[in-house]
């Protein structure tokens, strides 16, 4: 995906429509959107992404108050994953991974690792936000969906702060990526490692 990210929109159709034939379950795509050019665009997106694969469904019956964002999930599965945001750019790569997770492709870490994440107790809400020109901010949104996929009591928002400048200017966030954690705020560029 990412040699096509400066090619042809052709190339990342072709791509995607690839790795989406490595889904093992269906996933659920519902958007909260609303009659702007944004929404428009993730519209667009979400409809030809599940039209690449029948294990795809795209829904615009969610209402939450970020709009445009849409969230990843499986059938009857909790909320898991959302992308307040069009995930294109750097971010593409999080959003085919995200997909390729929830649909049980199987994951490049550790199993030790993955065993701890799923031991993790209690609930964490997780929001990051980021700007598509960031190229550290992928491996963290990563590693935070991979943990949600692991978890069902993990949860965590990619937030587009192009989109949403008054959370920006409200939550007085300077640097890309910051990561959210309930109501305690961390900035940091962790490596995906130190993510997890």
């Amino acid at each position: 995906i990412a040699s096509c990210l400066v090619g042809s929109e052709m190339c990342i159709r072709d791509r995607l429509k690839t790795y989406l034939q490595n889904l093992q379950r269906p996933v659920e795509i519902i958007a909260s959107l609303d009659d702007d050019k944004k929404s428009l665009e993730m519209r667009e997106l979400l409809v030809e992404i599940a039209d690449m694969s029948d294990k795809v469904s795209f829904s615009d019956a969610d209402n939450d108050a970020r709009k445009p964002s849409f969230r990843i999930k499986q059938p009857e599965g909790q909320e898991q994953i959302r992308f307040a945001g069009i995930p294109m750019g750097h971010e593409f790569t999080s959003l085919v991974l995200a997909l390729l997770h929830t649909g049980g492709h199987p994951m490049k870490t550790e199993p030790e690792v993955i065993e701890q994440i799923k031991q993790l107790d209690g609930e964490f809400v997780f929001e990051t936000y980021i700007s598509l020109s960031c190229q550290n901010c992928p491996e963290v949104v990563q590693a935070l969906n991979l943990m949600a996929v692991l978890n069902p009591n993990i949860h965590h928002t990619m937030i587009d702060g192009a989109l949403y400048p008054e959370e920006v200017e409200a939550r007085q966030i300077m640097a890309v990526p910051t990561v959210y954690m309930l109501s305690l705020i961390h900035i940091s560029e962790p490596t995906r490692q130190e993510a997890i």
